[in-house]
């Protein structure tokens, strides 16, 4: 038994003496203080003449700067951990609405899965957020509103057996009863036993907050420390336990190296202990603010081992480790769906909004039907929600793609009602949420925009620019409706005075410039910073973002919509290298899709070869394309594609005359084709009663979520007359060389706000933009250009000619 007990312990030991050699190599020994008694110094001197001991090995050293952060250590990493997700870095989910199919991925992040906002209003993967600023280099925003995220933990009585309440903070003790305990633990001295060690440290976690950094000053509780470092392997689980309660409660700071040693041993102990305790243990690291993956990994492991014991609570505070740790293993993605799914109905509305918290932070992808199921719940309670529940919601919302009706009609309700007692993290996170969802409501639009400019002393740089870019996306400008006339001016202002912060997050300030520009907004001062030699150079040298796109989208915003502009811009070297980047993923993306082929084969064929279209980046740096055709001023195709022209001319199988005569022929036009187009036979009784009694052209509603589209098209006299007469229209303003040139997109339902003819910012400032670069620009909606693609060539020919020529009047 004997030899059993030394063979196991000795790893253990050796284990823990590997720990503590870094422990000990990273502190700096502290001078003693001005008040250390004789007692102590006489202590002193026997551990330096036990150096041969084994114990030595465990000698901790106090290091002044480990504790300068101390007061707010816990606090305020519990705040950033519990209230942010900047640490939240991929979004994968695996299922998405309809992503835009004529756009380019805007990746800021090298990873091609990990992308930013700018890619959330294409469809493409979300945003990822850079890790959070150390305590001794953020700037510190104290918040406006209150909120409790472990509100959760009061909905049932069993989260007392896996969590600590922090709102259960014991009775405190006096300071001279402290200092009593203090001066025992020098008395006992070697007599110290763990049960000793335990008493002493619950007891010192009692003293009041304000007290805790002198207890870590005190050179009696680093002794204790020592000792209870020795008495590591001889704690059993509850005391370990209680001895990390007391750390808790004592606001140590989550990098002390002593927690290092404790983490070992209770990872070691992991196997040992029941769930609820590794729940426990693992919320005790979470309220130190302490990244602990090597015990979390044993936690996930006992999980998927035991899923039988998993009931509603311990499901909960299971998603509430996992978001606080940004993290859910793959192997348990399945077993935590099935789980959500069998105890959905069970749950209260707190534990909903925590839930989804959990999902959003760990970047858990679960499939849509059982995020439905889970909004279903959502909406059912959403009356008795908190705010920082129902925020949780939108947010996982937002990382889903998915679009609840029935959630957000309830949100139209609860948000404008709530604005007025909501922060302003709160507020950014729902129109953030909005806009990836393409979703614009007026009503939550300005009440944030009545609240958000009282809040602006409590916003970040990230909070700032964020209202900027969803406001920007869903095209919204309240004081073009009389309202909240100070949004905007308020919000430049900010950024203007967060400056300092943008040496840290670059990304913010791009995002809320380019958030301003959709809806003509140009501060020229914060541009000429973000174009800044410094600046740009400051976004290359990231290793985390590649936020190169982003400045060549702002450099592009500046060359069209600031002719006047004396400020920095991009180097040509810079803005060709992301050019061509954006070339090639669009011509292995975007160009192949059937919509915009057929369009590009049949345009070609309407107006008598390649040369006459050119499928190309305009401009490169709204990332992405569009059909460009030139036409004369008598409505006749002029070659644009000098590559495919060059190619033509050099082939001896085309002659130039045969292009020409379909040119000036366009659609040959049959009384057969128009029967079968207006669906009659009689095509002279048709033509003669549309000349009688004119009709407008029917254009379809935008399709309700994934409905079929409608089939046909609706011909008119005006549109008939366009087919059979296309050189008797109206000559267009021509360019300096006589030239009307049309921009053809192909648009997609994406490209809209749900629901709504609102373009969003990306494309209503490409579309503008088009304009000032001297195009027309000409739309295939998706609603009529879609459902033509099942269609004949002849159906398409002629929508194509009516769109063509129509855009020249």
């Amino acid at each position: 038994m004997a030899a059993l007990v030394l063979c196991r312990r000795g790893p253990r030991l050796r284990y823990v003496q590997g720990l503590v050699k870094d422990f000990t190599q990273a502190q700096h020994l502290y001078g003693k203080p001005k008040h250390e008694t004789n007692e102590q110094e006489g202590t002193k001197g026997t551990i330096r003449h036990r150096k041969a001991s084994l114990h030595e090995r465990y000698r901790l050293h106090y290091n002044p700067s480990s504790y300068h952060h101390s007061v707010q250590n816990s606090a305020a990493t519990c705040g950033k951990t519990d209230n942010d997700e900047d640490g939240l870095v991929a979004f994968t989910p695996s299922f998405w609405q309809q992503g835009d199919r004529n756009s380019v991925s805007c990746s800021r992040h090298l990873s091609s899965s990990e992308n930013t906002l700018l890619d959330k209003a294409l469809n493409k993967s979300s945003e990822a957020e850079m890790p959070s600023v150390s305590p001794h280099s953020r700037v510190h925003v104290q918040p406006n509103v209150k909120v409790d995220p472990r509100a959760f933990i009061r909905c049932r009585p069993e989260y007392a057996l896996m969590t600590l309440d922090l709102a259960q903070r014991p009775d405190a003790v006096p300071w001279d009863e402290a200092c009593s305990l203090l001066q025992k633990v020098t008395g006992l001295k070697g007599c110290m036993t763990p049960s000793h060690v335990c008493q002493f440290l619950a007891e010192l976690g009692r003293v009041h907050p304000d007290k805790t950094r002198v207890v870590w000053s005190d050179q009696r509780f680093i002794m204790l420390l020592r000792y209870s470092v020795e008495h590591l392997p001889n704690f059993s689980e509850l005391q370990l336990l209680e001895a990390l309660r007391s750390f808790v409660w004592l606001d140590m700071p989550s990098a002390h190296t002593v927690l290092t040693l404790y983490e070992a041993e209770l990872s070691h102990r992991a196997r040992n202990m029941s769930l609820h305790q590794l729940l426990l243990a693992a919320d005790m690291w979470r309220s130190i603010g302490r990244q602990s993956p090597q015990f979390l990994g044993h936690l996930y492991d006992l999980v998927h081992q035991n899923l039988g014991q998993i009931g509603v609570s311990e499901l909960v505070q299971l998603l509430y480790l996992m978001g606080e740790n940004r993290e859910c293993p793959k192997g348990l993605i399945q077993s935590v769906e099935q789980l959500i799914r069998c105890h959905l109905n069970q749950l209260h509305h707190e534990e909903v909004g925590t839930v989804c918290l959990g999902l959003f932070k760990s970047k858990t992808s679960i499939s849509a039907d059982t995020v439905t199921h889970l909004v279903d719940k959502a909406q059912s309670v959403v009356k008795e929600m908190s705010d920082f529940a129902l925020v949780n919601v939108m947010k996982y919302l937002r990382f889903s793609y998915l679009y609840h009706k029935d959630w957000m009609e309830a949100v139209v309700q609860e948000v404008p009602a709530r604005a007025s007692r909501m922060g302003v993290q709160g507020l950014m996170h729902v129109v953030l949420a909005c806009s990836a969802l393409h979703y614009r409501n007026d009503n939550i639009l300005t009440a944030v925009a009545d609240r958000v400019p009282s809040l602006l002393p409590h916003c970040r740089s990230k909070d700032s620019c964020k209202l900027l870019w969803a406001f920007g996306t869903m095209g919204f400008d309240p004081s073009v409706s009389g309202q909240s006339s100070s949004f905007y001016p308020s919000l430049i202002e900010s950024v203007r005075q967060k400056q300092a912060e943008f040496q840290r997050y670059p990304e913010h300030l791009l995002t809320g410039l380019l958030g301003l520009a959709f809806v003509s907004q140009f501060p020229e001062d914060l541009i000429a910073l973000a174009l800044s030699p410094e600046f740009v150079n400051l976004c290359l040298k990231f290793t985390q973002l590649d936020l190169r796109k982003d400045m060549f989208t702002l450099d592009g915003v500046v060359a069209l919509e600031l002719p006047q502009w004396t400020g920095p811009r991009l180097s040509q070297e810079l803005r060709e290298e992301v050019a061509h980047m954006l070339w090639s993923f669009a011509q292995s993306d975007m160009c192949q899709k059937p919509e915009v082929q057929e369009a590009e084969a049949a345009l070609q064929h309407m107006l008598g070869g390649e040369e006459f279209v050119f499928k190309r980046m305009i401009l490169p740096h709204t990332r992405s394309i569009d059909l460009e055709v030139h036409l004369d001023s008598t409505g006749r195709p002029v070659p644009v594609n000098k590559a495919s022209l060059s190619a033509k001319n050099s082939s001896s199988k085309v002659t130039s005359n045969t292009g020409r005569g379909r040119i000036n022929k366009g659609v040959t036009i049959t009384e057969d084709l128009l029967a079968q187009l207006v669906n009659t036979k009689n095509t002279t009784q048709t033509l003669s009663h549309q000349a009688v009694k004119p009709a407008s052209v029917h254009r379809l509603e935008p399709d309700e979520g994934r409905m079929q589209f409608a089939t046909g098209l609706d011909l008119t006299s005006d549109i008939i007359e366009n087919l059979i007469k296309p050189s008797s229209r109206s000559s267009a303003p021509p360019d300096s060389n006589g030239i009307v040139k049309l921009a053809i997109q192909v648009s997609n339902r994406n490209h809209y706000c749900y629901h709504s003819q609102q373009l969003l910012g990306l494309h209503a400032m490409k579309r503008r933009q088009l304009n000032l670069a001297g195009y027309r620009v000409v739309e295939l909606e998706h609603h009529e250009w879609f459902p033509l693609l099942r269609k004949s060539r002849s159906e398409k020919l002629a929508y194509l000619h009516c769109k063509v020529y129509d855009s020249l009047k």
